[in-house]
């Protein structure tokens, strides 16, 4: 188990909140996965603060993967604070503040990773934050604008000292997106400095990784990001040899199971029309290493229903050997 603030949390595996990603159909998918704890892609600040429909939008959860943690984004610490109160009272269990996000339209706004060139303003935010909520409190953070780590040690101390319950760590420059290799020994370094939990982010591409990283850093939990993109069952993985467990073999029924879970969900929370659009590119995400892949990723571009989306599949799993018998139409369980 892993305690952020008052909230207790199954085990140590956390999905990262991945922009245009981490919808409510995914986190249900690798919450269905064994992951411990889920985040929402970054949500605007500004956007709640003002009442935007399609903002408002994202705050929309399910009793399944709670507790869910809600990531939030701006610079302006009343706007923030706003914010923070509307996600608690939409039923966020946890408020995340993005320090990490180093795309230049939310740098030029102050936002994301410019907080941690200006400790100031990060705390002058995080303490505003911290008096208008009392559900736990994270950030999530990189190393910096440097390699040095320093920065990152800097804002954790700070972030500790206004009432932030958790900090999850990737810990790759603002510079380097996700360009090159992680620094584990930054999350090292953080953990060392600070009393609250860490979490450790940052090049986790199998479970033996997370196993890894938990060894060489000291770090509370584990926050798997891309990895789990297309394959969810990561963290069911990850779980088992955490336990000393032989990990379940990564079979090609993993891939489907995921598959029409994901569809479902979709379809069931955004909408048949808007779902299947979105189906026609990101079904694909479960076919990368199967054979004939190619062949269905270009046969669900003209996915328009559900019931379509689901004939391609399993006409795809007949051509590689699979019998669609095995597979209900509610995730193949």
């Amino acid at each position: 188990m892993m305690k952020i603030g008052s909230v207790t949390i199954d085990n140590h595996t956390v999905m990262a909140p991945l922009a245009g990603i981490t919808n409510l159909p995914f986190r249900l998918l690798v919450k269905k996965s064994g992951c411990g704890l889920v985040c929402t892609e970054m949500i605007s600040a500004h956007g709640l603060f003002y009442d935007s429909r399609k903002t408002f939008k994202m705050l929309e959860s399910d009793p399944f993967e709670k507790p869910v943690s809600v990531q939030i984004f701006g610079s302006d610490p009343e706007i923030m604070a706003g914010a923070a109160v509307i996600a608690a009272s939409c039923g966020a269990d946890i408020l995340d503040v993005n320090f990490g996000c180093s795309v230049r339209k939310i740098l030029k706004t102050g936002s994301g990773s410019a907080l941690m060139k200006n400790p100031g303003q990060a705390s002058a935010l995080l303490s505003a934050i911290r008096k208008a909520i009392s559900i736990p409190l994270t950030i999530k953070i990189r190393s910096g604008w440097d390699a040095s780590g320093n920065q990152a040690v800097e804002i954790a101390k700070i972030a500790e000292s206004c009432g932030v319950d958790a900090i999850a760590v990737h810990p790759r420059t603002a510079t380097q997106g996700f360009r090159g290799k992680a620094d584990w020994s930054i999350i090292e370094a953080v953990k060392k400095e600070v009393n609250i939990p860490v979490i450790g982010n940052g090049d986790i591409e199998n479970p033996e990784d997370a196993l890894k990283m938990t060894a060489m850093t000291g770090c509370d939990g584990v926050m798997v990001g891309r990895a789990a993109i297309g394959k969810p069952w990561i963290f069911s993985r990850i779980l088992s040899l955490s336990r000393g467990e032989v990990c379940e073999q990564e079979d090609f029924s993993l891939h489907f199971k995921a598959m029409i879970r994901y569809l479902d969900a979709s379809v069931k929370y955004i909408g048949e029309v808007h779902a299947c659009r979105m189906m026609r590119s990101r079904l694909g995400w479960f076919v990368k290493g199967l054979p004939c892949s190619s062949r269905f990723r270009e046969s669900i571009k003209r996915i328009d229903t559900h019931d379509t989306a689901l004939d391609i599949i399993y006409r795809y799993m007949e051509s590689i050997g699979i019998d669609p018998e095995h597979f209900s139409q509610r995730g193949g369980e």
